[in-house]
């Protein structure tokens, strides 16, 4: 394990009888960073966390949280990390104030020290203005804000004084159900965290989250590890630059396939009816730019739209887990 490594596993399994969640897991995750986890529903994602949290024992391999085992050590595992899950955790009749303290009694922090730790929270997450309103008056962002605040109960970075503060944060599909601007609230709040030294491990189902926080995203499938990378690695192997092309009317949309294929000199382009669609990988951005306007207006087909984009995360997580449903 690299002193600059927060996280690592190695071949980690977990068995349920016959059926395997994980199944040789690699990962690691450097400190002071976001590493996205992505992947669909059953891949393995909430099992790794939980093993890592220490709340479930792997079957076998081994995993290592700020420097320590979490099957010899989860004790001092436990100390050095947070835990946010998909469901709010606070109780929804006390305040904010009081669901901080309440955690920090729990922490067996004593109650000065837990009215510290509760007020320099609040600040820290924006929700000092807030803090005696009870959080059933709260908005979907300010609750999720108010767990991630509740998460780094007695860190070290609020003084425990022996350096045990949680150093890696899990969070478990932190923004589920959360309207734009309340999660744009908890993205702002993670990066306040990482600058400040945290490391997180992020799960999400959303593929714009990942590309707006992970430094680096792993994507796992059947329980293990199918690519890893920065998201511009991993857009880039897909290949080239893509242009979007969308037609005025459906019907025109075979012919405009024939156009912008020739155009982006590309073996494949890919059709969406509902959205009336085009889309084709491109080598020269600007030349089939230019093909793709004089082809479409010499052949009489009105299109709404033309862009050049780069691939999306979603396109690598649809390209990666159906080459590996493929080979299975």
């Amino acid at each position: 394990m690299g002193t600059d490594d927060a996280v690592v596993v190695e071949g980690l399994r977990k068995d349920y009888g016959s059926k395997q969640a994980l199944s040789g897991l690699d990962l690691t995750v450097r400190s002071g960073t976001v590493h996205g986890l992505l992947g669909p529903n059953g891949a393995g994602k909430t099992t790794a966390v939980r093993i890592l949290s220490t709340l479930l024992r792997p079957s076998a391999g081994r995993a290592v949280v700020a420097g320590y085992d979490v099957v010899a050590r989860p004790d001092e595992v436990r100390r050095r990390i947070g835990l946010l899950g998909q469901h709010a955790a606070v109780d929804e009749e006390l305040s904010g104030r009081q669901n901080l303290e309440m955690f920090g009694r729990l922490y067996h922090l004593g109650a000065r020290r837990a009215a510290a730790e509760a007020e320099a929270l609040l600040e820290r997450f924006g929700l000092a203005d807030t803090g005696r309103k009870p959080v059933s008056a709260y908005s979907g962002g300010m609750r999720r804000r108010l767990d991630l605040a509740a998460s780094l109960i007695g860190s070290s970075a609020h003084g425990d004084g022996d350096g045990a503060g949680q150093r890696v944060l899990f969070l478990d599909e932190p923004t589920t159900g959360l309207d734009p601007r309340g999660r744009n609230e908890v993205w702002n709040a993670v990066r306040s965290l990482v600058g400040g030294g945290t490391t997180v491990l992020l799960t999400t189902q959303y593929l714009e989250e990942a590309d707006q926080l992970a430094d680096t995203v792993a994507v796992i499938d059947a329980g293990h590890v199918v690519a890893e990378g920065t998201p511009d690695e991993l857009k880039a192997k897909l290949g080239a630059d893509r242009i979007d092309v969308v037609v005025r009317d459906v019907a025109q949309l075979e012919a405009a396939a024939s156009v912008v294929g020739m155009a982006a000199g590309a073996a494949e382009v890919t059709r969406d009816p509902d959205r009336r669609l085009l889309s084709a990988p491109v080598g020269d951005r600007m030349a089939a730019l230019a093909g793709a306007v004089r082809g479409l207006e010499a052949a009489g087909i009105d299109a709404e739209d033309i862009a050049l984009r780069r691939p999306t995360l979603d396109e690598v997580f649809l390209h990666t887990t159906a080459k590996e449903a493929g080979a299975a």
